[in-house]
Parts: C-alpha cells; sequence; structure tokens
C-alpha cells in the first residue's frame, strides 16, 4: 500500500481551483536537490522541470521567475518583463520569510502573497511542465496553461542564450 501524501500548500490550492496535477516524489537525502538533478531523479527532460526564483526590482516589488532548471535568467530580460529599471536576486536568507518557502523548495503556486509571476515562453512549447510542489522531495506537474492560470502568470523571455 502506498503512503499517503502530505498535501502540500500548492497542492491545497491545485485542488481549491479544481486543477488536474501529478505529484513526483523524489529522494533529496543524497544531497542532489539542485533542479537538474531532480529532474534526472523523477525521469524527466531538464527542459520539463523548472525552477522558481524570486528577484526584487529596483521599485522593491518582488517578482517570481519560472524557468527550466538547466537555465539562466537573464536579469536585463527579467528586468524588461517587469517593467523594471533592474532587478537583483533576492538573498537565500530572506527567501522563507518572504515566500513562505524553503530554497530548493519554492513553488510559484501558493507563495504568502501572490507577486507578478512571469514563466519562460519556453513553457508555451510543452504539453506538461513541473515545478515544485513546496517542499524538497516533491514536484508538481501540471499543464503550462495552468500554472499560468493558478499564478496569475505571464509568459516572457527570461534566459540568457538559446536553449
Amino acid at each position: 500500500m502506498a503512503k499517503k501524501i502530505a498535501k502540500t500548500n500548492a497542492a491545497r490550492i491545485l485542488d481549491k481551483e479544481k486543477i488536474a496535477y501529478d505529484i513526483l516524489q523524489y529522494e533529496p537525502g543524497d544531497g542532489l536537490v539542485d533542479g537538474v538533478s531532480v529532474a534526472a531523479k523523477i525521469g524527466y527532460s531538464d527542459k520539463t522541470v523548472h525552477k522558481t526564483l524570486v528577484a526584487a526590482g529596483h521599485s522593491k516589488q518582488h517578482y517570481v521567475f519560472v524557468i527550466p532548471v538547466s537555465a539562466e535568467l537573464d536579469l536585463k530580460k527579467a528586468a524588461k518583463a517587469a517593467g523594471e529599471k533592474k532587478i537583483d536576486m533576492v538573498p537565500v536568507k530572506d527567501i522563507l520569510a518572504l515566500t513562505g518557502y524553503i530554497r530548493g523548495g519554492c513553488s510559484p503556486v501558493g507563495m504568502k502573497k501572490p507577486f507578478p509571476t512571469f514563466i519562460s515562453d519556453k513553457a508555451k512549447e510543452l504539453d506538461e511542465i513541473i515545478v515544485s510542489a513546496g517542499k524538497i522531495g516533491m514536484q508538481i506537474k501540471l499543464l503550462p496553461e495552468e500554472l499560468l492560470k493558478v499564478t496569475n502568470g505571464q509568459l516572457a523571455d527570461l534566459t540568457v542564450g538559446a536553449e
């Protein structure tokens, strides 16, 4: 008998919004919890698995960026998408207080408060997208358009170089 999976805040929100998703779990005990390692552990392409990054604009507004795990956020493109002059990553020590999530388990769904969210425009080419479920060891797989809907996100060109 499979053990019951404890619901994360992100999963509860998707349930409430009646959005279909699958929970994918992996063993984080080996310390390999970077996105590329997680993609390998759950058996999905590093183009399907996305990481959630939190940044602050010059205006002090916070933003969420969701990009493929093997990609790098282009801060100039991120600033342009957010309508900011400049954008900087939020220090890791501030992530929990700001989002309610820890580094490595930060989901774009269900943060303490909604922030403007931008999802890599590469997501429109995907049949499914995988993001953190809000805790290390757990991912959520859903349709890209459902992620856009539940985060009130928008697609944007956010990454460095060609992928």
